[in-house]
């Protein structure tokens, strides 16, 4: 079984990205997403509050939430997929957990987090 293991993780290492900023959760981060439409490809910005991180080896991922307008929208990234082009820390945030999932049931200025010095 351990050996099994130790394959998969040779094979998951070339399809690792290097290039990941490092960040946790009360950040604010901006992803520049590939986004292919037809034979055009473009590429979006998506900025807001990282809430959490979880997984490890390719199944890494982070979920971000932003607000727009009177609406809050999270949405969830893989770390390692070839379409998240670019991820860019704009402020490093000042917290004492890992999941802020009580940001959900907050709106407005009380869902401000104090940038860390």
């Amino acid at each position: 079984m351990q050996g099994l293991q130790e394959i998969i993780k040779q094979v998951e290492k070339k399809y690792l990205t290097k290039n990941t900023a490092d960040f946790g959760p009360g950040d604010t981060v901006s992803v520049s997403l590939r986004i292919l439409e037809g034979d055009k490809e473009r590429f979006q910005a998506f900025s807001g509050v990282v809430i959490q991180k979880r997984g490890s080896g390719m199944g890494k991922t982070f979920t971000l939430r932003k607000a727009s307008g009177s609406v809050y929208v999270e949405r969830t990234f893989p770390l390692h997929s070839p379409l998240v082009s670019e991820i860019k820390l704009v402020r490093r945030g000042k917290v004492r957990r890992a999941k802020l999932f009580y940001l959900r049931d907050m709106s407005g200025k009380s869902t401000r987090i104090k940038e860390k010095k």
